[in-house]
């Protein structure tokens, strides 16, 4: 019996991680039985692909990067459909990237079978558009246990395989270690700070969080606050850090963010998939986010959902609070963060809401890479006639 041969298309760094996690579980559970083509990054590569063009020319963020590069990428296109159909894999995987990846596939209806990672947050925004993706892809692999059933009612076939932060490290921090490392006494607060980790919304974010963390100093002369940030934006978020009037300490290291997130008392966020780890990590948490006021206009007017946050999303209720837009203020941030830096009752009314969502989330189950390679190989299965889960 041949080989599968699987051509999977990664265009950014977090589909790279997701596809070499697929790459790794699909060798385990074939005993190696498997080929790989396609496109993808230096984590798909240490996994054995050899990507057909370097996967940043796909990594473009925004009308202004995407622009000079259009001619490129319907090259690019064209000659990703060319090679699919001259190769015949057995099944294409596209992972994200909907830009380029459902361009692609939209193209290969009566080629290949097709198999799109990453649901689009069709529920969030003008829903729709999920129509559309019924005729892009054959089979859907979603991060969020409520996807599935969203998308069964435009016609998707939808499978939720899980989030790649239940394996990303989230709850398997260290606080004795930290708090020895930095020095920090084991009755002193922590406060972890998460500005995000875009330029926009640090330059946007910082000034209010500054001053509410100062606020919070005023009352809690003893307190600690921990910024994890990311190598491009230590310089910006340090410098800042020098001003506060609190002993700040900065994090790189993914590892140290964990071991920050397990020692801390409290946590304050901007909206994004930190929020996920927080609360996998057990860290009680406040989500604050403000954008432009014009785009938070349309994002009002467009968005279908009562939450911002993943984590109040997923649960169908507020388990963090939500300060967004008019509500980011200096004073409504510190009177929540203070309230679970001296609540124990708040904090573990959130920590209940946790373990409720770490149930949703499938956490102590199969990981998401192998929940994603079971589903490849039962479509694989179904397309050739083998008996799913076997090479």
């Amino acid at each position: 019996m041949t080989r599968p041969l699987v051509f999977l298309i990664a265009g950014e760094p977090s589909g790279d991680v997701l596809g070499a996690r697929l790459m790794a579980a699909l060798k385990r559970r074939t005993g190696g039985e498997i080929d790989f083509a396609g496109i993808g990054g230096p984590a798909m590569a240490e996994e054995g692909l050899v990507s057909r063009f370097p996967m940043s020319e796909l990594s473009l963020l925004g009308i202004a990067e995407i622009l000079p590069h259009i001619p490129q990428l319907r090259r690019r296109i064209a000659e990703t459909i060319a090679g699919i159909k001259e190769l015949k894999p057995d099944l294409l995987v596209t992972i994200d990237a909907p830009a380029f990846c459902l361009r692609v596939s939209r193209q290969l209806s009566q080629i290949v079978p097709r198999v799109h990672y990453v649901a689009p947050q069709h529920w969030a925004w003008r829903p729709g558009r999920a129509h559309d993706l019924a005729r892009a892809t054959d089979h859907l692999m979603a991060l969020l246990p409520f996807e599935p059933e969203f998308f069964a009612r435009y016609g998707v076939d939808c499978a939720f395989v899980g989030h790649p932060v239940v394996e990303g490290g989230a709850g398997q921090g260290d606080a004795a270690r930290f708090r020895r490392r930095h020095a920090i006494p084991e009755d002193s607060p922590v406060l972890t700070v998460l500005l995000g980790s875009r330029r926009g919304e640090v330059r946007r974010l910082l000034p209010v969080f500054e001053s509410a963390v100062g606020r919070l100093h005023q009352v809690m002369p003893d307190l600690r606050v921990v910024l994890p940030t990311v190598p491009h934006l230590a310089p910006q978020i340090g410098a800042a850090a020098e001003a506060w009037p609190m002993p700040t300490i900065l994090v790189e290291d993914r590892l140290d963010k964990f071991d920050a997130f397990a020692a801390s008392t409290a946590a304050l966020a901007a909206s994004g998939t930190v929020a996920l780890e927080l609360a996998l990590s057990g860290t009680p948490s406040v989500i604050a986010y403000r954008v432009h006021a014009l785009t938070g206009l349309l994002v009002k007017l467009l968005l279908n959902v009562r939450h911002v946050s993943l984590i109040n999303i997923i649960t169908g209720r507020e388990i963090v609070p939500e300060l967004i837009q008019g509500n980011c203020r200096p004073d409504r941030i510190a009177d929540e963060i203070g309230r679970l830096l001296t609540d124990p009752a708040a904090r573990a009314a959130q920590r209940a809401g946790f373990e409720e969502l770490a149930r949703r989330m499938g956490v102590g189950g199969p990981s998401p890479g192998d929940r994603a390679a079971a589903y490849v190989q039962d479509v694989l299965a179904t397309s050739s006639g083998r008996q799913p889960g076997t090479p």
